[in-house]
């Protein structure tokens, strides 16, 4: 199925890109579950678009009288430390920070992340802070020997990520850039006589053409193939998108 143009009309507007987002993370993790990756090793969807969650702790009522401020040994004439006023005060726009990601996870007596695969949202490439917070994150699990790959399909931003990864990273003699501004991109980091050394597979994607197959690396020996097309084919005949 050829790749559509989901953030401008005419399929913008009756369709909303965050439940193509959706439905896609969850298809990739469905996909690699069912067929792809080997047993010791599933995947999940992680999406958060905008604040999901308002904890309102001025709220809190104790039942235990004293407003919740008795502690263990108060009774023993221990002292109650409460900390003095917070010195800075600032607002945060926590909307800004898109999460829509597939994580792969290997059993090893517990849930070790050996993969993340990145769908790129309008709000990781709208402003510096936000695209220094989605490299960072992808900087991050590369820094702890876990392969990352970024799927970028946004039409409505041109920021190049990779191109703010490579400078987070402190790279200049990898830069590449599709003509196209869209783009898939699987990263491997390998260690290598002590010092980490990272290795990319770019693929350009375009309008209109179908999107390539990128290896997702489990471990530095082990990659499965990660079936881009195949995914986008199954989300979009499911949400009924046509073609």
């Amino acid at each position: 199925m050829p790749l559509l143009d989901h953030f401008r009309p005419p399929l913008r507007g009756p369709r909303r890109w965050e439940g193509f987002h959706h439905a896609w993370a969850a298809n990739i993790a469905q996909h690699l579950n069912r067929e792809v990756l080997p047993a010791e090793f599933f995947a999940e969807s992680e999406i958060s678009l905008g604040p999901t969650l308002e904890i309102d702790v001025a709220n809190i009522e104790w039942a235990d009288g004293a407003g919740g401020r008795e502690v263990a040994g108060a009774a023993t004439g221990t002292a109650v430390w409460a900390p003095a006023k917070p010195l800075l005060t600032f607002p945060v726009d926590f909307a800004r920070l898109d999460v829509c990601e597939v994580r792969v996870y290997e059993e090893l007596g517990g849930s070790q992340l050996r993969a993340a695969i990145e769908l790129v949202s309008p709000a990781n490439k709208d402003r510096p802070g936000s695209r220094r917070t989605f490299v960072a994150k992808c900087a991050g699990y590369l820094k702890q020997a876990v392969s990352v790959v970024i799927v970028d399909v946004v039409t409505e931003r041109t920021a190049n990520l990779h191109a703010d990864l490579l400078e987070a990273l402190e790279v200049s003699e990898a830069a590449w850039e599709s003509p196209s501004q869209l783009y898939a991109v699987a990263y491997r980091p390998v260690p290598v006589q002590k010092q980490q050394r990272i290795e990319a597979w770019p693929e350009v994607l375009t309008l209109g053409r179908p999107l390539p197959v990128l290896p997702l690396w489990l471990r530095v020996d082990l990659s499965v193939p990660l079936q881009l097309e195949e995914t986008y084919t199954i989300t979009c005949e499911g949400l009924r998108i046509p073609c």
